[in-house]
């Protein structure tokens, strides 16, 4: 079947967390957290969680599990963290868990990126991977990062994620 046959027949709506990864941000000034979560209430899914979190290996582990095992979602968008700084430790708390790796994610982000922003573009360890069923995202926490990342990439695929990982 065809990529586009799949997309068509996938469902339209799902469960999404958002967490940010900071410890400097709050809620009221997750920019790129609250960007998120309208922009996913606009496609039409439903926000089941919007945090914040600091950038801890422990925290951020416990928490998705967490998230995952409470509310259920289909996909948990996190931002921030991904950088490479000795704070910048979400895909160190996050790759271990992964049961798949979505290898693509990080190099069409950094093409895409690169087109953006130049060669900054290799500061970004942008990744993706599937933990029981539920599909992570982790970007970058700038808005723009955000927007190219949810806009090019991660909303046009999840229908076409989400039925493939329940199938």
């Amino acid at each position: 079947m065809s990529s586009q046959k799949h997309k068509d027949m996938a469902s339209k709506m799902f469960k999404v967390g958002i967490l940010t990864v900071s410890s400097s941000r709050s809620l009221t000034d997750d920019i790129s957290g609250r960007w998120i979560s309208k922009r996913a209430e606009k496609e039409g899914h439903e926000v089941v969680i919007h945090k914040v979190i600091p950038d801890d290996i422990a925290i951020i582990r416990n928490t998705v599990l967490d998230v995952i095992h409470d509310l259920n979602p289909h996909v948990v968008l996190l931002t921030g963290g991904t950088g490479i700084t000795s704070q910048d430790v979400t895909i160190e708390a996050l790759r271990p868990l992964f049961e798949k790796e979505l290898t693509a994610f990080g190099p069409l982000f950094a093409q895409l990126s690169y087109e953006e922003i130049d060669s900054a573009a290799i500061l970004s360890r942008a990744t993706a991977g599937i933990i029981e069923k539920t599909i992570l995202f982790c970007m970058p926490g700038s808005l723009k990062a955000c927007k190219l990342a949810l806009k090019a990439l991660i909303f046009p695929e999840l229908g076409h994620l989400v039925k493939h990982v329940y199938e």
